[in-house]
């Protein structure tokens, strides 16, 4: 027996053993209970006041490589994932509406789901009036949507498409019953709180409104599964380091998909915060690695 081969041997064996620890950890992980004081940070138990600041330093430290690491961590198909979103979404002012829609397009910072539900509206509604709020928690992801802002045909004056810093747990500057569509994509699950932005979702949506969340979820195929868990934990957080030289910054975003609620819980809490979920609620894409989740506020 070769060397060689010995020696590629030992090193499947301990990337195998490296993958198993993970696997066991994310299992502990799911079931470690918080105090009223804290929450987690990945894998991390920090306080709850603490968590806000520690993900604005991730996308601080992300937000010019946006699109670079949502490719490293879905193998680029999110690019397919949030245009099936915006779809299945629909959305625009129909011809003879009295009114144009008002969208609002929480942790939007780099503008690509709001630029496209315009597009939407515009190429299959003939729709050029409703009008975009883009919000988000980090003026970094901020600046980076109104840079790319400024080379889109929205930059034409009329004041349509707005950015404004603001927390999705609150919305304080978002009045009560004011907007037709939520849209959230890989955000929510950074929330300290995600009952709480639900709840705001609900109290800034218009009777009628639509919810609508597209985030990394839970793969239904255990093979799978550990394959892209695998994946995830050995080869994310290198690229990472390799990408943007930051290797803890993309070790939390793998660490805070196993945290996020699986499609049944996230169902519940959509549910919980008043809305209506219709049929089975979520639409599981690419085996589960992502969901769309639905909700209606009757």
């Amino acid at each position: 027996m070769s060397m060689k081969y010995m020696s590629n041997l030992a090193q499947v064996g301990r990337a195998s053993s490296r993958v198993s620890s993970v696997l066991r950890g994310s299992s502990y992980n799911s079931v470690r209970y918080y105090s009223d004081e804290t929450t987690h940070f990945g894998y991390k138990t920090v306080k709850k006041d603490d968590k806000e600041k520690l993900v604005g330093n991730v996308f601080s430290s992300v937000a010019s490589n946006y699109d670079v690491m949502n490719d490293a961590m879905s193998l680029g198909i999110h690019r397919l994932w949030k245009s099936h979103f915006i779809s299945r979404l629909d959305a625009g002012m129909r011809p003879g509406s009295s009114r144009p829609l008002d969208f609002l397009d929480v942790a939007g910072g780099t503008g690509d789901i709001a630029f496209g539900l315009l597009d939407h509206a515009k190429t299959k509604y003939n729709d050029t009036q409703s009008t975009m709020t883009i919000a988000d928690i980090n003026p970094d992801m901020l600046r980076e949507g109104e840079k790319r802002y400024q080379q889109t045909q929205w930059n034409d004056g009329s004041d349509r498409v707005k950015f404004l810093v603001q927390n999705g747990e609150t919305m304080d500057k978002i009045e009560d019953n004011s907007k037709d569509v939520y849209t959230i994509a890989f955000g929510i699950r950074n929330f300290t709180n995600i009952q709480a932005g639900l709840n705001t979702a609900y109290r800034v949506l218009r009777p009628g409104g639509i919810f609508a969340c597209l985030e990394f979820s839970q793969v239904d195929n255990p093979v799978l599964d550990y394959v892209y868990q695998a994946y995830s934990f050995s080869l994310l957080p290198l690229m990472g380091q390799l990408i943007a030289n930051d290797r803890e910054s993309y070790q939390y975003l793998v660490e805070s998909i196993q945290k996020f609620p699986k499609q049944e819980e996230f169902k519940g809490m959509i549910e919980k915060a008043g809305f209506y979920v219709p049929e089975k609620g979520y639409e599981n894409l690419t085996f589960g690695v992502a969901s769309i989740h639905i909700g209606v506020k009757l």
